[in-house]
């Protein structure tokens, strides 16, 4: 028997579909005929919200990884996904997507025997059985969903306990919204009870992670709504169902009396989602297919029933990459039995045996085959973020989320590892030696541009702050044709690459001073044909030497005056702003490991670094103006800017540095620069809040 799971909110993502719309026309047809019926309702044509105006790009996903403990979320929501995610239009978008994918499979003689849905997915399963014509559920789902986006904004949030321990600690605001498995609960109500329930849960180590919600669904924040929901359900056609479905209220078979009943509808929306008992009630012995976006519902089934067999998802995660033609293609294989899996065997390599471990504690399965997904054996978000803290102990590797769901098997993670471990071990020994010639980690930035790099996570951070939020080249900052920049502080070299596109024929001189990250900012120099000078030295006041602390995992952070006390204040007061600001989801999913977490981000390789002062190579270089000086140097900036003889000043037209104010440093620096003439603007980014981290920005006219 093969019974169809369909989602709820929280999986859906801009273009979901999309590959499936062009690939197949039944799925066309039912998405148009869902889209034209629901214009009236939306005033809108749904698929100009749906799908992007061009393909969506293999964009950096919201996900666990480091970047979000260094600064921003990756990037912000296009207008688009604002306007998808609102729950108006949200829940429509999904009914739609969900309902034409039931009838794309229906259309290869696959149909359910059974149902369930989650939350919205029970109104497809209603559908689908009869309960209402397509019609009347477009109707309702769309006024339905106007209604929530009317009320009062909620929160939500997925917490490890059992119901029984949970229930004691919801008090009168709060509500359990989802019992998703043995202990996987969702808690909702008002925002600041959510939170005040997160700190506690936080402080005694449960591992607790916001859901994406505007709202608080299934609690009692929805009661307002019951008599509104009751009468529009009234006012339609409901039929007993002639296909059984479970019911999201009871955790059981639907009756034809609450079926047929408006009254169901209203409760429907304040009641939890009893989705464990109703998986629990159909069994072990059906297959279970997931008829919508993303994996969510399969990680809950292959939890609940002890592991993936016979559960198959047909569209991706949003975290993928993978076209949704070909994962739906791959569920069909497996659908069929056409689809092998491989066993553990004798042959696994070490790091696959580890990984085996480490999977067999996490996840609950007796076996775990080495090409089979960690999300299709009941992994979940949560899991996965003690997976990476495993691995992090086990191999002292630092991977990301994304990289999770994208390399999900044992085998692929594996060769990540491997990969990973082996360019750590050449990053140190090219530190050490002169035989640093080992291939390195490539990567494709959002813009396209490939790079040499250290670490994926610091790299999107990077990114994100160069060329997206433009931190170096704002308030009147510009770089233009055959500019003259002056990058301290260079890193991997993205800011050099950044002033290398932002104008033609821009000159660069760039120092860094770590070997490693010399080794890499040299090979995208060269990769990109940047007219660059590159100094391996620290920009200083004075010929010299001194030790660098070189963080590998945190390289941004390396400095000539280290403070691993300072530095994890500084982190944790970003996390506190990010979670603040609301945009902090995968940190929180870090939970009691945070702290453990950054011990490891802090792990440190000294070096003995050449020291230059600026002046020195204005001279050797014969530099005669110099449009823009950046400079990120952790907490040397006093230094470099000692560096500067007076008869250079009058060459420099821009200045824009990092500093930080321990020592009432950044008014210091405002006054020497006001004093050589520039107009200064120091501002603290509200991410950076309760830090001592500033930037300022200096300009003046033509340099003199």
């Amino acid at each position: 028997m093969t019974v169809f799971m369909f989602p709820g909110l929280g999986d859906h993502y801009l273009d979901m579909g999309r590959d499936l719309y062009r690939e197949f026309p039944v799925f066309r047809a039912e998405l148009d005929r869902c889209v034209e019926l629901l214009e009236p309702e939306l005033g809108l044509d749904l698929l100009t919200v749906l799908f992007s105006a061009e393909p969506a790009e293999q964009k950096p996903a919201e996900g666990l990884d480091l970047r979000r403990m260094l600064g921003r979320d990756e990037r912000e929501e296009s207008a688009q996904e604002q306007r998808l995610n609102r729950t108006e239009v949200a829940q429509p978008a999904l009914f739609a997507v969900e309902y034409a994918l039931a009838k794309l499979w229906a259309s290869w003689g696959v149909e359910p025997e059974a149902m369930i849905g989650y939350s919205l997915g029970e109104y497809v399963a209603a559908c689908l059985a009869g309960v209402l014509s397509l019609e009347d559920s477009l109707t309702l789902v769309a006024r339905r969903a106007k209604l929530i986006e009317a009320s009062p904004a909620g929160r939500m949030l997925a917490v490890m306990l059992p119901e029984e321990e949970l229930a004691g600690l919801l008090g009168e605001r709060l509500s359990l919204s989802a019992v998703n498995g043995p202990e996987f609960c969702v808690v909702a109500g008002p925002a600041e009870d959510v939170q005040q329930l997160h700190d506690r849960l936080r402080a005694e180590g449960v591992v607790t992670r916001p859901v994406r919600s505007t709202h608080a669904f299934h609690s009692a924040m929805m009661r307002p709504l019951v008599e509104q929901v009751t009468a529009l359900a009234a006012g339609l056609t409901l039929n007993a169902p002639t296909i059984p479905y479970v019911s999201n209220v009871t955790g059981t078979w639907i009756t034809d009396a609450q079926a047929t009943d408006p009254g169901y509808w209203a409760e429907h929306l304040v009641s939890p989602v009893r989705f464990a008992d109703g998986l629990r009630e159909l069994g072990d012995g059906r297959q279970l297919l997931e008829a919508g976006p993303g994996q969510t519902l399969s990680s809950l089934a292959a939890a609940v029933r002890g592991g993936s067999a016979g559960v198959v998802a047909s569209m991706r995660h949003p975290l993928e990459r993978r076209d949704d033609a070909e994962v739906l293609r791959r569920a069909q294989a497996k659908l069929a039995g056409e689809e092998r899996t491989e066993a553990p065997d004798a042959g696994l390599s070490g790091t696959e045996r580890t990984l085996t471990e480490i999977w067999a504690k996490l996840l609950p399965v007796d076996e775990i085959p080495v090409d089979v997904s960690f999300f299709e054996t009941g992994g979940n978000s949560l899991l996965a973020t003690r997976l990476l803290l495993r691995v992090s102990r086990a191999f002292d590797v630092e991977l990301t989320l994304r990289q999770v769901y994208e390399t999900p098997t044992v085998a692929k993670l594996a060769a990540v590892i491997d990969a990973r471990r082996s360019g750590t071990e050449l990053a140190v020994d090219a530190a050490s030696s002169e035989t640093g010639s080992a291939e390195r980690p490539r990567f494709q930035l959002p813009n396209g541009l490939w790079v040499t790099h250290q670490n994926e996570a610091e790299t999107r951070h990077f990114y994100e702050d160069i060329f997206d939020h433009r931190t170096y080249a704002k308030h009147g900052i510009t770089i233009t044709d055959g500019a003259t920049v002056v990058d301290v502080g260079g890193n991997i070299g993205l800011f050099t690459l950044f002033a290398h596109y932002e104008a033609k024929d821009v000159k660069v001189y760039t120092f860094e001073p770590a070997p490693p990250m010399f080794e890499l900012l040299s090979r995208n120099v060269a990769d990109h044909g940047v007219n660059a000078t590159l100094i391996n030295a620290g920009a200083s006041d004075a010929e010299g030497t001194a030790e660098f602390t070189f963080y590998p995992r945190s390289s941004g952070m390396s400095s000539f005056h280290p403070d691993e006390a300072e530095e994890k204040h500084n982190l944790r007061t970003i996390i506190a702003n990010q979670r603040e600001a609301g945009a902090a989801d995968e940190i929180d999913q870090l939970g009691a490991y945070a702290e453990e977490l950054m011990d490891v981000r802090f792990e440190a390789i000294p070096f003995t670094a050449t020291l230059r002062p600026l002046s020195a190579v204005i001279r050797e270089q014969g530099i005669e103006r110099i449009d823009l000086i950046k400079i990120d140097v952790q907490k040397s900036e006093h230094q470099v800017i000692a560096g500067i003889a007076d008869e250079d000043w009058p060459k420099i037209r821009q200045m824009v540095l990092e500093a930080h104010d321990g020592d009432g440093r950044v008014a210091r620096l405002t006054e020497l620069l006001t004093g050589h003439g520039f107009t200064v603007l120091a501002e603290q980014d509200e991410l950076y809040r309760g830090t001592d981290i500033f930037n300022i920005y200096a300009t003046r006219g033509e340099s003199r």
